[in-house]
């Protein structure tokens, strides 16, 4: 079992399934969620619980998304795609020891002009795909 959660508290969850490998997100909605690239991690739905959630809020990034973040302090949290089996999680909310290991960048196409593009020996998309 993992558990994570925001940085003041408000919010906290546990998953009780295999997460899977952290994919790295370039695009410029996830840089501006997070400031900077996102890292996500994902589990199936049935193994993710929300355990504190008096500071949840979800923003509507788009029709079928919905980003979950900390109404108290900010904190970027969750993302969640409608029909998708599982809930992607912000690696970095994650409480250590994770068990996390990188997997993936995508949307090297539209990363931010301010930084290089990684050379981590990572598989790589210009975009996305499944």
């Amino acid at each position: 079992m993992n558990t994570g959660g925001c940085l003041c508290g408000a919010v906290r969850f546990e998953m009780l399934g295999a997460l899977t490998p952290v994919t790295f997100c370039h695009c410029s909605r996830c840089r501006r969620w997070h400031g900077h690239v996102g890292a996500y991690t994902a589990v199936d739905r049935a193994a993710f619980r929300i355990v504190e959630q008096r500071g949840l809020a979800w923003f509507a990034s788009s029709p079928t998304v919905q980003r979950g973040f900390c109404r108290e302090c900010g904190s970027s949290l969750l993302w969640d795609e409608a029909g998708e089996a599982k809930m992607s999680i912000c690696a970095g909310t994650i409480d250590a020891p994770t068990g996390l290991v990188p997997k993936a960048h995508i949307y090297l196409g539209s990363k931010g002009d301010y930084y290089p593009v990684p050379d981590d020996g990572l598989l790589r998309r210009e975009e996305f795909t499944r």
